[in-house]
């Protein structure tokens, strides 16, 4: 009996504690999620919470769709906690929300300003805030100063609470010092010194020759990364250009110092054999091209060491001449017979039928200030005409010529069709216009000041115009100045100049001149490579103060005498650059005839010539010489009109120090005849960001043939 009372209390008491702990059923129990209810929220509506659930009211309550709902609300980034309960049939979601963010502010950033961050970071103030996205920019901004050279950059990000469930994001930003280049090592290098080829690549060490060649200023001797990259391709063209075909970069190493202030950058390379060039020869698929034509365009000899580079070049040249001939429209390749025992690379270019291709148009982007106009009527093709090769790059060359982009790329893209070519072109300005005023002192003019304004893109139109004035002890001088390069829209330039030159008296001239007047001049070209200009000036000119000691034929030119002469001028320009040019001719014949009213009649001619040479990567070589000559048309030339050789024109001699004189007085007398010839070589001087350039010269000339 006892026994059966025992086993009847041991139920009741397991029946009285089974009944709160019904009450209390976790999620994921039995049972139909009758509502969801949503708790904690301040700014967040309801639904938005129930979105992000996979399970809604109706659904059984199911262990892994509320897992999945507590994920997916987490990763919303909408809150800092949330919780999921079950209390019968209500499933009840607790949230606490992320702030929102109310301002956002960089402390310590003075190498990136703040518009560089903002661009970088994804945080926003009226954002949410969250820490995996505060640590995400986080990582964006020290990537950010890793790209600027400063791996010792840490930042911290800090929250001001505000009311409102507000907060200010900080970030203070340790920028710490640019982390820079100690060491440039080589292994396997053989052929070429470590000095040889640190010149070759653009990563430089820092040290005292950044600060004497002032390359520190554009970030010479830090580490980038991307610049690493670049210097395995540069030293891969070096290579291939000095005969070595097997050469390989096997690995660029960048090691960090432990106190993350300078790099050890170890290059490790294999150079393999050199090659020199075997057979060179050249077919053709088109009967109608005689390649023995094509042989003067070959830009390489059996016998010399390999240079890739000349293989493109010689494929270049081939199109061209092909072009020449009256085919646009050839494919070109270079089919190659190596010789590893003999160590020999031959070619055969191969010259074939290329699809026929047309310019579907000409896409301009970049050119804020300048009008479209001014760049098409640079460009050798048209929208519609046939794509040529050789009129392509010449188009580009144009553009570069002008001198009014920082930043020229042509390229050419597929069109909307197979036989159509579309040219892209993306230009960046930069500032055509020059406002200078300065002053200093000069061995052959004395003390100088002067203030000039020039535009070379007047209005974006690609017209010049210019005002300087020139103030010195010596020499005073005055100038204004205009140029339409394309007048009415045709291949026709017009411009004026009004000067005004005051000369006082100096080394071997013992009087003054005054030259005022006005110069009209035109131009057009023949071709791209010739070109005709035609000028009229008209010019008075007055020599006063004359010495009582003077020569009698200096006393002769006292007065006033003007001159009034047309000249023409043909230059035929076959460089690759006006600005810098480093191969190429250039030939200019010059002549003016006085006559045409006036007080003088002579003709005075002029002929000058340069030829430029490349010398390896970075050196240039050129000859110049100039002949002049004048004579005078039933009269004597006067002195002013004749040339005079010396000073700023024949560095080493006094002005006017060459050429005849006066046996008595020792004056300058000019002369009627002069020549000169110059030697050249000029070369960079340190640093890689800088134009700075050195010049070697040898002069020799001669000053004479008086009437």
């Amino acid at each position: 009996m006892l026994r059966w009372i025992g086993v009847a209390a041991l139920w009741l008491a397991i029946s009285i504690l089974s009944v709160p702990a019904a009450a209390q059923t976790l999620p994921g129990g039995a049972g139909t999620v009758r509502e969801i209810r949503v708790e904690g929220i301040q700014r967040v509506e309801p639904e938005t919470v129930r979105s992000y659930m996979s399970i809604r009211a109706g659904d059984p309550f199911d262990p892994e769709r509320i897992d999945r709902s507590l994920k997916s609300l987490f990763g919303s980034g909408l809150f800092a906690d949330v919780s999921i309960r079950q209390e019968g049939d209500v499933l009840i979601v607790r949230v606490v929300e992320n702030p929102i963010i109310n301002r956002l502010v960089f402390e310590g950033n003075d190498q990136l300003d703040d518009e560089t961050l903002n661009s970088e970071v994804q945080l926003a103030p009226r954002q949410v805030y969250s820490r995996t996205r505060v640590q995400n920019d986080v990582k964006r901004i020290v990537e950010l100063y890793r790209a600027d050279g400063r791996f010792a950059a840490k930042v911290e990000p800090k929250i001001i609470r505000l009311s409102q469930n507000r907060v200010d994001l900080v970030f203070e930003i340790d920028e710490g010092p640019p982390t820079k280049i100690r060491k440039i090592s080589f292994i396997g290098n053989k052929r070429f010194t470590d000095s040889r080829l640190r010149s070759v690549i653009q990563s430089q060490e820092s040290g005292l020759m950044n600060y004497l060649t002032l390359s520190f200023l554009t970030g010479a001797g830090i580490y980038d990364p991307d610049l690493l990259t670049f210097d395995r391709e540069l030293l891969f063209r070096f290579y291939q250009n000095q005969g070595f075909a097997d050469f390989r970069v096997v690995s660029a190493v960048a090691e960090l110092s432990r106190n993350r202030r300078d790099f050890f950058v170890t290059f490790t390379l294999e150079e393999g054999q050199r090659y020199r060039f075997g057979s060179i020869g050249i077919s053709s698929r088109l009967e109608e091209l005689d390649v023995s034509k094509l042989t003067p365009a070959l830009k390489i000899k059996q016998g010399e060491w390999y240079n890739a580079k000349l293989i493109d070049a010689t494929v270049s040249s081939l199109t061209d001449e092909a072009g020449n001939f009256g085919f646009a429209f050839v494919d070109i390749k270079p089919r190659v017979k190596r010789d590893r025992e003999k160590r020999t690379i031959g070619f055969t270019f191969e010259i074939g039928e290329a699809p026929r291709v047309f310019v579907e148009r000409i896409d301009l982007k970049g050119n804020v200030r300048t009008f479209d106009r001014v760049l098409r009527r640079e460009f050798r093709l048209a929208e519609g005409d046939a794509f040529n090769t050789a009129k392509f790059r010449r188009s580009r060359q144009r553009l570069r010529n002008l001198g009014f982009f920082k930043k020229v790329e042509v390229k050419k893209t597929e069109g909307s069709t197979a036989d159509k070519v579309v040219i892209d072109v993306k230009v960046e300005e930069q500032s055509t216009g020059t406002f200078s005023i300065g002053g200093g002192f000069s061995s052959t003019e004395g003390l100088i000041s002067q203030l000039s304004l020039t535009e070379r893109n007047l209005l974006g139109k690609g017209q010049q115009g210019r005002l300087s004035f020139r103030l010195g002890t010596e020499i005073q001088e005055f100038q204004l100045g205009f140029t339409e390069p394309y007048f009415l829209d045709r291949n026709l330039s017009a411009g004026f100049d009004i000067f005004q030159t005051f000369r006082r008296k100096r080394d071997s001239i013992n009087f003054e001149e005054q030259n005022t007047g006005l110069r009209l001049n035109s131009g057009f070209e023949y071709d791209e490579h010739l070109r005709q200009g035609l000028s009229y000036k008209l010019q008075s000119t007055k020599i006063t103060d004359i010495d009582a000691d003077a020569s009698i034929f200096v006393k002769e030119q006292r007065g006033t005498t003007v001159t009034s002469s047309i000249g023409q001028s043909l230059t035929y320009d076959r460089r690759d650059s006006r600005v810098l040019p480093r191969e190429g001719h250039i030939v200019r014949l010059a002549n003016e005839f006085a006559g045409l009213g006036g007080d003088a009649t002579f003709i005075k001619t002029n002929i000058s010539a340069a030829q430029y040479y490349p010398v390896g990567e970075t050196w240039i070589a050129s000859l110049r010489g100039r002949l002049g000559y004048i004579f005078g048309i039933g009269e004597d030339v006067r002195i002013n009109d004749r040339f005079y050789l010396g000073g700023d024109s024949f560095p080493g001699f006094k002005r006017f120090g060459i050429g005849p004189r006066d046996v008595t007085t020792n004056d300058a007398l000019g002369g009627n005849l002069l020549y000169t010839v110059t030697s050249e070589l000029s070369f960079p001087l340190g640093g890689k960001d800088f134009e700075f350039r050195g010049y070697l010269f040898s002069l020799a000339g001669g000053l004479g043939s008086l009437d």
